[in-house]
């Protein structure tokens, strides 16, 4: 692994909404030179992060200095690497709108874009099965 790469995210290239966010921090992180390695999981990545596919599928990963976090903390950590999103990751990051940002996206967000996930694979694999 590059030395210099210090933070790692783990993402989901096939669901347009975390393709999406994920690939505007990736352009950012290249144009300003940012140490973030962005990782998809369809490509096997998640083998190496010690998580099963599924798992990996359901919300954002981040290791940064050794360090796995996922959900919102994950977001937060990503955030602090990046200049232009630290204000919104210590906006988030406070008392009280963590917990609440970590309720919408542990019991809401997430679970609608997984299940948004799995439907997308279902169909995939029902229209190539005709």
């Amino acid at each position: 692994m590059d030395e210099k790469i210090i933070t790692s995210v783990l993402y989901n290239s096939q669901c347009p909404v975390c393709s999406a966010e994920i690939g505007h921090y990736a352009r950012y992180a290249g144009e300003a030179g940012l140490p973030i390695r962005f990782d998809d999981l369809n490509i096997d990545a998640w083998g190496q992060w010690g998580l099963d596919f599924d798992k990996a599928a359901r919300r954002l990963y981040v290791v940064h200095d050794g360090v796995l976090s996922s959900g919102v903390p994950a977001f937060l950590v990503l955030w602090a690497q990046m200049p232009r999103y630290r204000l919104l990751g210590k906006i988030l990051g406070l008392p009280g709108i963590r917990q609440l940002a970590s309720a919408a996206y542990d019991y809401i967000f997430a679970p609608a874009i997984y299940r948004s996930h799995v439907r997308r694979l279902r169909k995939s694999s029902a229209g190539s099965a005709n």
